[in-house]
């Protein structure tokens, strides 16, 4: 059951974007990039993986591609995987607002969910394939989206598309975020990323952390708007789930805060989709060894690139046609 708003939410958008949530969890490589996995189907047949990308050092895997019947260039980043999520959980309640945003006075983040986007491969990677990706497309909506720790990374992407990289058509979908600054940080945030939706389910824990103090407003952590929460309601056996499209204060007291956010298996199914990976404890790699379309980095960091397929097209053309005439 949905209730019925004038927003920028869609609710099979988010059905579509959470597919992509939970495939870049996906171990195998080579499935993966291939678009073979078996969380690879469904509402995302057809997806064009341009980039994937493992920082192996720090355990982050995020991938760029072209969804065709979107006419969008989606960006997926992977949640937490490398410790069990339970320790993950636990360290945010200690997570402190200890770094400034660039250009956004008194704005403040946690440098750990900053710099898991902006001082790993991931970011200068993703920004390599958007730009390779728009090059052959054009102006095409570009879709960010990520689950737990993904989604903090996903939002700091969205930001910085939008703020240095001059890209304005972005929309945000994330699931089960965690809160990544402060209000005046959030504020700035809404500015520049207008169509953004944080999606919250049940009582999942994740989004109530690190913790809200109303009573310091200056000096917590705050949510950006706008939130989407799930929320079942049962009469016997008929459950239904609501989708309520919450106000823009980022923090609306009627929605996922109205309950205690105690629960890690709703932080890990939304909208029936699973959201993790197979094995948790280890950062797993799997990869054929007939897979000759990667490469390493210094640090051994591995990315898996292709070139966009209309840029192949436009190749052949040249070559069958001996150059292309202007029209």
């Amino acid at each position: 059951m949905q209730e019925d708003h004038n927003h920028t939410y869609n609710h099979t958008l988010a059905q579509i974007l959470v597919e992509y949530a939970s495939a870049v969890y996906v171990a195998d490589l080579t499935e993966l990039f291939t678009w073979t996995c078996s969380r690879c189907n469904d509402m995302t047949k057809g997806f064009e993986m341009v980039e994937l990308i493992v920082d192996v050092q720090n355990c982050l895997q995020a991938f760029v591609g072209v969804a065709h019947d979107l006419n969008a260039i989606v960006i997926s980043f992977r949640g937490t995987q490398g410790n069990s999520v339970q320790n993950w959980i636990e360290d945010l309640f200690w997570k402190q607002l200890d770094l400034n945003y660039p250009q956004m006075p008194d704005a403040m983040v946690h440098h750990g969910f900053y710099s898991a986007y902006h001082n790993t491969s991931l970011g200068p990677g993703i920004l390599n394939a958007v730009q390779r990706t728009r090059d052959v497309f054009g102006d095409i909506q570009v879709m960010v989206t990520g689950h737990s720790m993904g989604g903090a990374m996903a939002s700091f992407c969205a930001l910085d598309l939008t703020l240095n990289h001059g890209i304005h058509n972005v929309q945000l979908i994330t699931f089960g975020q965690p809160r990544i600054g402060n209000a005046i940080f959030s504020s700035y945030f809404n500015k520049h990323v207008p169509h953004a939706i944080r999606v919250t389910n049940g009582h999942d824990i994740v989004p109530h952390l690190p913790p809200y103090y109303y009573y310091f407003p200056s000096k917590t952590y705050h949510h950006f708007a706008r939130e989407v929460w799930l929320n079942n309601i049962g009469f016997g056996r008929q459950i239904y789930t609501i989708e309520k499209i919450c106000d823009d204060s980022g923090e609306d007291p009627t929605c996922s805060r109205s309950v205690s956010g105690n629960s890690v298996s709703d932080h890990l199914t939304y909208y029936g989709i699973m959201l993790k990976a197979d094995t948790w404890g280890s950062c797993k790699i799997i990869m054929s060894k007939t897979m000759d379309e990667y490469q390493t980095d210094p640090a051994g960091n591995i990315i898996l690139s292709r070139i966009p397929i209309f840029d192949q097209i436009l190749k052949k053309r040249v070559q069958d046609d001996g150059g292309i005439n202007s029209r």
